[in-house]
């Protein structure tokens, strides 16, 4: 199957990125390499790519996509959240540019062997890296009654989780669930009609909470973030995509936290706990897809970019 993905908010990201000839960029969701193509034509032949990803697939298909890149490349498979760890192996000690793009690869969800989509039957895998750890189906059918609960409440903010959770417990005393099919029927069954109804599909959030335990995501996205911060040389900048409210949470937090690290009391007039900012936040919104994007890639539609600079 052909490694297809649409990269969102693309000139948005570059603009804000200003990578310089020569610059030494690293693009810790590499996926098919579309955000790492056009950052490519501005590193220059001096330049250097580092492109991380888990998913073999997507590595592959980066490699390929990616031959004419003039300047030093990198392809690692490793999670982005050791991205320390792999500038280490790379003898890499600065970096001028990152981005983190969150969203699932058409590539990942239209493939019917990986479990990713509800509108697709296939097995319930879910794993962004299939070489190892728990699947979808392990969460859905070893996991007690009050863990479920919680990873579709926390991670999905479904209002059903409760019962989603006891309809998932109730079915799998018949028979292990081991298909996406499967678990859309009983979600499904679980949201009552009228909530249905309305909204995005059933199980839109229960596969994403699903997805986000199975991979760790959040945990990994704040490890990532912080070191990124920690390996940017002075000027240089990390753009994250993210696509749900948790994900944007973490983002906005901790570069917040960054840029206003201060932890005297506010009405003290200087301060003296001697904390110092080390990033300085380029937009203050989050940017969303234009309208045309929006128009051309569906998919755009939850998108939202920050930048920041290291001081």
């Amino acid at each position: 199957m052909e490694f297809r993905h649409t990269s969102v908010l693309l000139e948005e990201t570059l603009q804000g990125l200003d990578l310089k000839p020569g610059s030494v960029y690293v693009d810790g969701t590499l996926g098919g390499g579309g955000h790492a193509a056009a950052a490519c034509e501005r590193l220059g032949p001096g330049g250097t790519l580092v492109g991380i990803d888990t998913d073999t697939d997507a590595l592959r298909a980066a490699e390929e996509n990616l031959r004419f890149c003039p300047g030093r490349k990198f392809f690692v498979k490793d999670n982005y959240g050791n991205v320390k760890d792999v500038l280490q192996r790379l003898d890499i000690p600065h970096i001028d540019g990152a981005l983190l793009d969150l969203g699932v690869s058409s590539f990942q969800l239209d493939n019917p062997h990986r479990g990713f989509s509800y509108m697709q039957n296939a097995p319930l895998d879910m794993r962004m890296d299939q070489s190892g750890g728990i699947t979808a189906e392990d969460v859905v059918n070893e996991y007690d009654e009050n863990e479920l609960r919680r990873v579709i409440r926390d991670y999905g903010e479904e209002r059903w989780a409760s019962r989603i959770a006891g309809f998932i417990v109730k079915q799998r005393r018949e028979r292990r669930i081991r298909t996406t099919e499967e678990l859309v029927e009983i979600i499904k069954a679980a949201v009552p009609a009228s909530a249905r109804r309305e909204g995005p599909h059933p199980a839109k959030r229960t596969f994403q909470a699903i997805r986000i335990e199975v991979n760790d995501e959040l945990r990994q996205l704040e490890k990532a973030v912080r070191a990124m911060i920690d390996v940017l040389a002075p000027g240089g900048r990390l753009a994250i995509i993210t696509f749900h409210s948790l994900e944007d949470r973490i983002v906005k937090e901790i570069f917040q936290k960054e840029e206003n690290p201060c932890t005297c009391p506010p009405d003290l007039p200087v301060c003296v706990c001697g904390k110092k900012p080390r990033l300085l936040r380029v937009n203050r919104k989050p940017i969303t897809a234009s309208a045309r994007e929006l128009s051309e890639n569906p998919r755009s539609r939850s998108a939202k970019l920050r930048i920041a600079q290291k001081l």
